[in-house]
């Protein structure tokens, strides 16, 4: 492949506009039911969604363009145009040196986790795949530079297959999942067979499946009233990332990456540092208590590596424990237009200690390989 920058984003955000749902759902099929922005009395915005409020703090969310990120916006024309349109998004990509972009969604959850918690199976799929179309026809179609993942109804099994089957063959390149589904509704806990399919058709169709970090807010601590507005926003980037270390564990002794080996797993937005003290932990665990035998014939770190990828962004000396992960299971992002670090001049400084080939394999050959590029 041939690229300008030498950089594929791994873990960018589109920001869904207010028709995206509107324009594409039957108002007489599901009325007031479908995601929507509503003004209130003061004049504020808020995200509506299967008759649910949805605050903006969370739902229109591009600190990375705004004067103060700290200051959620409380009105849509807030927001910056490049958060919410393909052509303006190309610009910046231009100016901060990105050939390709992954894309994951916000008002959706970033992982598809509000859709997840409608309890009607019908208007959670429509909403998914409205979502999956406008991703294809307003950013993808526009630009080969966009790279597409779905998002999917998490339960019945069936809809969740069917749908990755369809997105994909719309052109989606990765498939976005919640990592603690049982979180969002009465469903069984993600290691039981009844997902083996979902792991099945990813491996198959050989798109990745992509856990994004803050998707599962029962393990993530939430800032308290008293921290101000600047100390929240840290507070929650800081245990965002890390709330993976249960997720990773998880997939490291569940045995769904022993049993399917060609399923390849992207912890979205995790960073990189922890990741040497669980490579590290979890081998030592695994032979402290006896694991190393047939059901566990290799080693936790070694499963990493063969399988499983952390996304990062900012992690300067986080990058001096690449070896425990390995520099083949690295993807680099802006983050954009999240809280983000983008440009030359900081990549350059950030890998300033990076050996060349290394540098090429996480800021962009192993996504060009994993996305199929």
């Amino acid at each position: 492949m041939e690229l300008k920058y030498g950089f594929i984003s791994t873990d960018d955000h589109v920001q869904e506009h207010p028709e995206v749902w509107t324009s594409r759902m039957s108002k007489q099929k599901w009325g007031d039911r479908v995601p929507h922005v509503e003004t209130q009395d003061n004049g504020a915005q808020l995200w509506v969604i299967g008759n649910v409020p949805q605050d903006l703090t969370v739902t229109a969310v591009a600190n990375a363009k705004t004067a103060n990120g700290a200051l959620a916006p409380t009105r849509w024309d807030e927001l910056p145009l490049a958060a919410y349109n393909a052509s303006e998004r190309l610009k910046v990509m231009d100016a901060d040196g990105v050939d390709y972009s992954v894309l994951y969604p916000i008002v959706a959850g970033l992982a598809g986790e509000r859709f997840g918690k409608i309890a009607d199976a019908d208007l959670e799929l429509a909403c998914v795949q409205a979502y999956n179309d406008w991703l294809i026809e307003e950013w993808a179609s526009v630009s080969s530079r966009f790279v597409a993942q779905c998002i999917v109804p998490i339960w019945p099994m069936e809809r969740t297959v069917a749908e990755i089957r369809r997105a994909v063959a719309l052109g989606h390149k990765g498939v976005v999942y919640p990592a603690s589904p049982m979180e969002l509704k009465d469903v069984p806990h993600i290691n039981e067979p009844v997902y083996d399919p979902l792991w099945a058709v990813c491996a198959e169709l050989e798109v990745p499946l992509c856990f994004h970090s803050g998707a599962s807010p029962k393990i993530q601590m939430r800032a308290g009233e008293a921290f101000a507005p600047a100390a929240a926003l840290a507070f929650g980037a800081v245990v965002r990332s890390v709330s993976s270390i249960a997720v990773l564990a998880n997939f490291l002794f569940s045995r769904v990456l022993y049993r399917f080996p060609k399923l390849k797993v992207v912890f979205a937005e995790s960073s990189l540092g922890w990741g040497a003290y669980e490579m590290e932990y979890a081998d030592y665990q695994s032979a402290a208590d006896g694991l190393q035998s047939e059901e566990y014939s290799i080693k936790p770190s070694e499963l990493f590596q063969r399988q499983c990828f952390f996304t990062c962004w900012y992690d300067q000396k986080s990058l001096r424990v690449r070896k425990y992960p390995g520099s083949g299971n690295i993807l680099w992002s802006t983050n954009f237009p999240l809280e983000t670090l983008a440009g030359h001049a900081t990549r350059n400084s950030v890998f300033a200690e990076v050996p060349e080939e290394e540098k090429r394999q996480i800021q962009w050959k192993n996504a060009a390989k994993l996305y199929g590029l």
